[in-house]
């Protein structure tokens, strides 16, 4: 009987993930190769290999490289046949791979080392097939933030194209703001804003809804009037900085109707009532937050939840270097991205946020260092709320008698 076809009491199997195909390597206990073989990115295929996998042995572990949108699909197939499977992030597999013999890079050979780093590990986080709701916000939100990045992108390179043509113009306005994007759609030059005159420029930001029209086309003539002489490439900077205005408020637009989209579905959550009563936290804050957990039962404790925000430091410590604290390499951004925002908000209100902030300047941390700090505290108190099922309050709860 070949190694193939023998049944093991226990197995590893390693899969490097792929857009259009992925290439899987199976392992015993001792590290040596059972089978290896490249499997395509279609459902047929994958059952295959799902069942081969099922008979290597009694006991057999899954291990994939990725857990974005190409590896969806056998995800998917080994979470709904029952598998285990766990997640062995890239860097991993590039840092382990110096562990082995050989220069080369293969899709076996990674396959290979992802089985074998599955097998000496015990502390790879495990892959869950997330609810539909969780899903749902997940692309909301992602797509919220590729929108949010264009929308900052376009507005530093609208800036830029004013301050080399128009920069009397583009000292005055906040380009993130409705109304002098308005402005802009409709006159771009000094000579465009002078022929047009304040009466007329009132009246078209009336008609487009814009807020404060009369300041808008005060501080529009004050800077046209600043500035007579043409600069070159003027014209055909206008037309550019027409259509990206444009742009602007069809982008705001959408992020304002995204943002309700995700505000309705994150309210049909059960624990949203529990987040939103966190101050600082709103709908977007919590539906990220939601996304990037999945679920509070995947965290053993408030720790476990702040080591995967990065806001639990690691020592550094090497000969006489000792008692250095620094921030992880692996932690997720977007839930320290969350913490962070949220602690930043919530500085605007009166109450223990601002008091556990003031104390740890009064300490001497510095600004940032008493944010992170106030991150940090932040998510035990989040834990205790979502694990007890109870809201924010100003005043602690009265302990049972």
């Amino acid at each position: 009987m070949s190694r193939e076809e023998e049944e093991l009491e226990r197995a590893w199997i390693g899969i490097d993930a792929g857009k259009a195909a992925h290439h899987a390597t199976a392992v015993d206990d001792h590290g040596r190769v059972i089978w290896s073989q490249r499997v395509a990115n279609d459902q047929e295929a994958i059952e295959n290999l799902v069942a081969k996998g099922r008979g290597t042995g009694q006991d057999v572990t899954w291990a994939i490289d990725l857990a974005g949108s190409p590896a969806a699909l056998v995800i998917a197939l080994l979470l709904s046949a029952e598998q285990r499977l766990v997640y062995v992030p890239g860097r991993t597999v590039h840092r382990m791979s110096g562990a082995f013999r050989g220069e080369g890079k293969t899709d076996a050979k990674d396959a290979w080392i992802i089985a074998e780093t599955a097998r000496m590990r015990r502390d790879l986080s495990a892959l869950t097939l997330k609810p539909d709701l969780i899903a749902e916000l997940a692309v909301l939100t992602a797509h919220r933030a590729d929108l949010t990045t264009d929308w900052t992108r376009t507005i530093t390179r609208l800036r830029d194209y004013l301050t080399g043509t128009f920069p009397a113009l583009e000292k005055v306005f906040n380009f993130a703001k409705r109304g002098p994007l308005i402005l802009l759609s409709l006159y771009q030059t000094p000579e465009a804003i002078r022929q047009a005159g304040h009466e007329q420029i009132t009246a078209r930001l009336k008609e487009r809804r814009a807020r404060r029209a009369v300041v808008l086309a005060d501080k529009a003539c004050a800077a046209a009037a600043a500035q007579t002489v043409e600069l070159p490439g003027q014209r055909m900077t206008a037309r550019l900085v027409q259509q990206m205005a444009d742009y602007l408020l069809d982008l705001h637009r959408r992020i304002q109707e995204l943002d309700s989209e995700i505000a309705e579905l994150f309210g049909q959550h059960p624990q949203a009532k529990i987040i939103l009563s966190m101050p600082g936290m709103g709908p977007v804050l919590g539906a990220e937050f939601l996304a990037a957990i999945g679920d509070t039962r995947n965290f053993r404790d408030a720790d476990h939840l702040a080591a995967f925000a990065g806001l639990a430091p690691v020592p550094r410590e090497s000969g006489r270097r000792v008692g250095i604290m620094c921030r992880p390499k692996h932690y997720s951004r977007t839930l320290r991205r969350v913490f962070y925002m949220s602690a930043l908000t919530s500085l605007k209100f009166d109450g223990p946020n601002r008091e556990y902030f003031d104390r740890k300047r009064a300490e001497g941390r510095k600004p940032r260092q008493a944010l992170i700090a106030l991150a940090r505290r932040r998510v035990d108190v989040l834990w205790a709320l979502l694990r007890d099922s109870r809201c924010f309050q100003q005043a602690a709860p009265a302990s049972a008698a």
